[in-house]
């Protein structure tokens, strides 16, 4: 869920934006520069598709221009991180199709049913998610996929595919929370707070609703089918990818019924924990999973 964060809590979005848009800011300057000194055409596109795509979203009022700067500094972090060398693939085989599959998820479920969401109160600000929200949802993908070459180019003990499990298991939490919420409100009824399944009002914190989970499922299977799709094709991922991503839309409603509602957390820092705690989460999954068949 996206919603205006309370004003007490407002330096964890602060926060939040400082561990992200630095970060993103600088990895895309220095990833620039490499790429410019080697194949041109990489900065160049990168660049280029990050700039039109926050144009679009900030002409599409689907973010203020705050937003639209962020969501553009992650979404060119995303890229040079997910390229491959040397440049023999297009820029489709990378970090952007299943960020853009994310955004065309959630603008879809935020338009659908938007008067009714208006009446209860719980519809999305008529300029668009801030930048605060963007780095919450978003920021994690970026962060990873960064880290994860870094640590890569180093040596350092980390697989191409725990690093492709990263990034797409947070992306595909991300559409997970929104798509669940949005099409909660408008097609799950009464909601159940989901510590203890006692019916709540329409846009309590925690609450969750059969026709939301079901949506928020399919949305983080489709995000996983199309990462896996362009950055591993490795379909045995996939399943690590959506089990992932779906504790972490439990795990965000279970810190909306605990942490929010008891004003520790706001919203944005919930979803950036929830999109953190699912890479997380697949991961541990993933070593579980090996780990009991290499005993056997």
């Amino acid at each position: 869920m996206n919603r205006k964060p309370d004003k007490a809590l407002q330096w964890q979005s602060k926060a939040i934006l400082l561990i992200v848009a630095p970060w993103c800011a600088v990895s895309v300057l220095l990833q620039s520069r490499w790429w410019f000194q080697q194949v041109p055409v990489v900065a160049w596109t990168t660049l280029g598709i990050s700039g039109i795509f926050a144009l679009i979203v900030w002409r599409l009022r689907a973010g203020t221009l705050g937003a639209a700067a962020t969501g553009a500094a992650i979404t060119a972090s995303l890229m040079f991180s997910t390229t491959r060398f040397p440049y023999q693939y297009s820029w489709l085989h990378g970090g952007l199709p299943p960020l853009l599959t994310v955004f065309l998820l959630t603008f879809v479920a935020t338009k659908i049913g938007k008067a009714k969401k208006e009446q209860l109160g719980t519809g999305e600000d008529r300029r668009g998610r801030d930048a605060a929200q963007v780095a919450a949802n978003l920021g994690i993908a970026a962060l990873a996929a960064s880290l994860a070459m870094i640590l890569g180019a180093t040596g350092i003990g980390i697989t191409p595919n725990l690093g492709i499990i990263a990034v797409i298991t947070a992306l595909a939490e991300a559409a997970a929370d929104t798509v669940s919420s949005e099409i909660g409100q408008v097609f799950g009824g009464q909601p159940r707070i989901v510590t203890t399944l006692r019916r709540v009002e329409p846009g309590t914190d925690g609450g969750v609703t059969l026709a939301g989970t079901v949506a928020g499922v399919a949305a983080a299977a489709i995000v996983a089918v199309v990462g896996i799709w362009v950055l591993a094709e490795d379909w045995t991922l996939c399943a690590f990818c959506i089990a992932g991503a779906v504790m972490g839309l439990f795990f965000d409603s279970l810190l909306g019924a605990t942490a929010e509602r008891r004003g520790w957390l706001n919203n944005d820092a919930v979803n950036f924990l929830s999109t953190l705690s699912a890479p997380i989460f697949a991961i541990l999954v993933l070593i579980g999973w090996f780990s009991l068949f290499a005993r056997r």
